[in-house]
């Protein structure tokens, strides 16, 4: 069986990250029930926001993983510029589903900077934490700074998206109301970020094997082999 790259496999997270990012704002419109709760379907897809970057700066360094979130970024503001032009562009008087086609991928321009801002501001809180903690815990116990780094990066990524789409759209939306919407929908990511930790585990180790995955010191910057280094003569 032919070895797959560690270029490969950093490929095949960065496109699932990408994906995963802009399903959570394709399908995320539809409204469901979970655990008694009232939330977008979009969930369903935010463990994987916060569990790849992880996997990611385990393995590879903070560098790398700043890389994915600072790239995605750019991804999801590119994503919603072209929305809004193919939104905007006049129909032709033969196509009757202009309403349909803008009532599934239109978002208001409160939601549309809520969902960039809460994704750069949340990600790199995210990354910077689980670099944090690697530091702090020496290296060991994964589960205790990909867990710790996604409940304070998901709680920011919910406060700031629920406040910058929400607050005072209309008098009913008081600080109190926005934070009743904010609770329950961290509490679920909580959970579900909890869950996924053996898919953490799981993924390091694909990343690691075949024996040519980099080496970390405890900041989460590569080790590099002074035995590699080639010198100009």
């Amino acid at each position: 069986m032919k070895k797959i790259s560690q270029e490969t496999k950093k490929m095949f997270l960065f496109a699932l990250f990408i994906t995963s990012m802009v399903l959570v704002n394709i399908l995320g419109s539809k409204i469901t029930t979970i655990l008694g709760i009232r939330m977008s379907v979009g969930i369903v897809f935010m463990p994987f926001l916060f569990l790849i970057p992880d996997m990611i700066n385990e393995v590879y360094g903070r560098k790398v993983s700043y890389s994915f979130v600072q790239i995605s970024t750019i991804m999801l503001t590119f994503y919603f510029l072209i929305a809004w032009a193919c939104i905007s562009m006049i129909p032709n008087p033969s196509w009757h589903l202009q309403q349909e086609y803008a009532a599934v991928f239109s978002n208001s321009l409160r939601m549309t900077a809520a969902s960039i801002i809460g994704f750069l501001v949340s990600q790199n809180i995210d990354v910077f934490l689980f670099s944090v903690l690697r530091r702090i815990t020496g290296g060991r116990g994964l589960w205790i700074r990909k867990n710790l780094s996604t409940v304070v990066s998901q709680f920011a990524d919910t406060t700031l998206f629920m406040f910058i789409s929400f607050y005072r759209l209309n008098p009913d939306f008081t600080a109190a109301k926005v934070f009743s919407l904010i609770i329950p929908y961290w509490i679920v990511k909580v959970i579900f970020a909890w869950l996924d930790t053996p898919l953490a585990y799981m993924g390091v180790k694909w990343l690691r094997s075949g024996g040519d995955a980099p080496k970390l010191d405890t900041n989460g910057d590569v080790i590099v082999d002074k035995a590699e280094l080639v010198f100009p003569e």
